[in-house]
């Protein structure tokens, strides 16, 4: 698994464990089983040389902590085209069978969207974004394409809404704490959210489930906008309760205030019907007070 190191790679590692695989972590670090740069493609080609892997999971991303400016974004969304590239030839390299992406509601457009729900049949990776986003957005949809369009490869993509839970939520709680997090005014806008144990359950159902080429939307059941959340983290572990600002006062952190500006509702009834996956936390609050509990 490439990104098993990270918060959310650690989450699939332990599923992925829990339902019998041996899971090899490729990264940079010297921690991971494969020692490698996704963005190096002859050093990753060395590394696996040799090996033979049943299916591999992308979830690397070069996010340390939350991104505030599009800037912030840049080294993920190489990752998300030339170190998928590079990692799709790996795939090759050790005869996998199967190739499992992370990817994001985001590449459905950092936009208001209204009240319509999305599913897999809407567009991903449209144009007509602002410059810096659409720079990410068409990561994302390169990203898909590589892994679906993979020859010989059955590539399944999985859209994840934003996460939280535990290894992630922490770091919001600590900022809550410090009085130094405020919450967004979302004035109606929502957006979907997935628990981490919940996300990672999705991973493992995919290395047996689902149809090769496809595209599954892993939300909850109740999208809650970012101000929102914020403020349930906050009653869910009794910090002092944040201050609401507008979102204008945003505008500095560029990539943040596009995000706390998109509303989106999106559907998860495919992965319900082909993977056979249900959220175990239907909402934010639920996966908190487990949280918590």
């Amino acid at each position: 698994m490439a990104g098993a190191s990270g918060v959310f790679g650690r989450h699939v590692a332990a599923e992925l464990t829990a339902a019998g695989y041996r899971v090899l972590g490729l990264g940079r670090g010297p921690g991971n089983s494969v020692v490698a740069d996704l963005l190096d493609r002859s050093a990753l080609v060395r590394a696996v040389d040799g090996m033979a892997i049943d299916t591999i999971v992308h979830g690397a991303t070069a996010l340390r902590r939350a991104p505030m400016r599009h800037a912030d974004m840049a080294a993920t969304d190489a990752l998300r085209t030339i170190g998928t590239a590079n990692l799709v030839e790996a795939a090759r390299i050790t005869g996998a069978r199967r190739m499992i992406a992370e990817s994001m509601v985001f590449g459905y457009g950092y936009q208001d969207m209204g009240d319509r729900v999305l599913t897999e049949c809407d567009e991903f990776g449209p144009a007509g974004q602002d410059r810096r986003s659409q720079a990410h957005v068409d990561a994302m949809r390169v990203k898909e394409q590589l892994v679906t369009g993979a020859d010989g490869i059955e590539g399944i993509v999985l859209r994840f809404g934003l996460f939280y839970g535990p290894g992630g939520t922490e770091a919001m709680v600590d900022l809550l704490n410090k009085r130094r997090l405020p919450a967004v005014a979302d004035r109606g806008r929502v957006l979907p959210w997935v628990e981490l144990g919940d996300a990672a359950r999705a991973v493992a159902l995919a290395v047996e489930g689902g149809r090769p080429g496809q595209a599954y939307n892993i939300v909850d059941d109740a999208p809650m906008g970012f101000g929102a959340h914020v403020h349930a983290v906050a009653a869910a572990f009794g910090t002092p309760r944040p201050m609401t600002v507008p979102a204008w006062l945003t505008r500095p952190m560029s990539y943040a205030h596009r995000m706390f500006t998109t509303s989106m509702r999106v559907s998860n009834a495919r992965a319900r019907a082909e993977l056979g996956w249900t959220p175990r936390h239907r909402d934010c609050a639920a996966g908190l007070a487990a949280m918590c509990a």
